[in-house]
């Protein structure tokens, strides 16, 4: 299986997080990557593809914002990276100036801070999602994208959960683009893709489904319930299924077939797996209980549905586990 990756994506760092009311280490540290690509023994470098792929999903204000934001931060005089701290209840059309204003127009979240490299670091990130799609389009059964920061929490013009960018929407739409009649995404992180719900929310062409920690408990709370289904074009193509605390392989898997099933009826001609390892029994902010040999079989279900498939890495943040974690998953390709 071909594997990308582009060192660019070590150069975002964040110094913390706000999290529970607390400054805390900040969780998606760039030796997640390094320790995956050691792992599965490494990766190969993307093409860069531009950015007109990422227009496809992401609003240009908001990815201007992104390569804007550190030096409005400075401007303003603070010390740091760039974080949030105050959020419009309903999104109004006004003119954002003050960096703090810019900034809770685009973010839901005090755990995602905006850095010099966050933008950099994202877009290479998707650039490697766009490399895998390209290889399954060109007759590869499965590719991996190490995708560092992850991105299914990213929407169409906000970040938040770590993510900036949403490298498996993107990689969702390069496939539409390049003629792919039905794409889905099926979700498998400890916490529901809201990002890419949202992206495709009304849309007949890309069918979402997510296996993930109840939202009524677990972050990101205000999506993932059971009764989102999609509007419009897209109704019917949205399907949650949250899991309590405490989920083992079983239950897992059992969520995942149903998803499975679903995806099988709308008859994709390319998957995109959104892959989290926090799923895993020791993971320092989620609650489920994976092993590491539970990745291949999970993996091993979804090979034999013999779908093209685009693997892009999300969350995972037992350091000392995931590299074991994801090449347990990349096995069962």
């Amino acid at each position: 299986m071909r594997r990308f990756f582009d060192p660019a994506q070590l150069a975002h760092a964040p110094l913390y997080e706000l999290w529970n009311g607390a400054q805390s280490p900040y969780a998606d540290t760039p030796e997640r990557a390094q320790i995956i690509l050691a792992a599965i023994g490494g990766a190969e470098r993307p093409q860069d593809r531009g950015i007109a792929p990422l227009l496809r999903v992401h609003d240009a204000a908001y990815l201007d914002a992104l390569q804007r934001v550190p030096d409005l931060w400075r401007e303003a005089g603070r010390a740091g990276d760039a974080i949030p701290y105050a959020f419009p209840v309903h999104r109004r059309a006004q003119q954002l100036t003050r960096v703090d204003a810019l900034l809770g127009r685009h973010a839901f979240d005090t755990v995602t801070p905006i850095t010099p490299q966050a933008f950099t670091a994202s877009y290479a990130g998707a650039q490697a999602a766009l490399a895998a799609a390209q290889a399954v389009l060109d007759g590869d059964r499965a590719a991996f994208a190490l995708c560092r920061p992850p991105g299914h929490h990213a929407g169409r013009d906000y970040c938040g959960g770590y993510c900036h960018i949403n490298a498996a929407a993107v990689a969702a739409q390069a496939a539409r683009d390049a003629g792919v009649g039905r794409v889905a995404i099926l979700d498998i992180d400890y916490h529901h893709g809201n990002g890419t719900q949202d992206i495709f929310w009304g849309r007949g062409d890309v069918f979402f489904a997510s296996v993930h920690a109840d939202p009524a408990t677990d972050y990101p709370f205000y999506w993932g319930h059971p009764g989102e289904a999609g509007e419009g074009d897209g109704h019917g193509a949205t399907l949650n299924l949250p899991l309590p605390h405490g989920t083992r392989l079983d239950a897992f898997r059992r969520a995942q077939a149903i998803a499975l099933d679903a995806i099988g009826r709308f008859d994709p001609g390319l998957l995109v797996v959104s892959f989290g390892a926090d799923t895993w029994e020791g993971d320092p902010i989620s609650h489920f209980a994976l092993t590491t040999p539970d990745y291949a079989v999970l993996a091993r279900d979804i090979a034999r549905a013999d779908w093209p498939t685009v693997i892009v890495m999300e969350g995972g943040y037992a350091a000392g586990a995931l590299g074991h974690n994801v090449a347990s998953f990349l096995s069962g390709f």
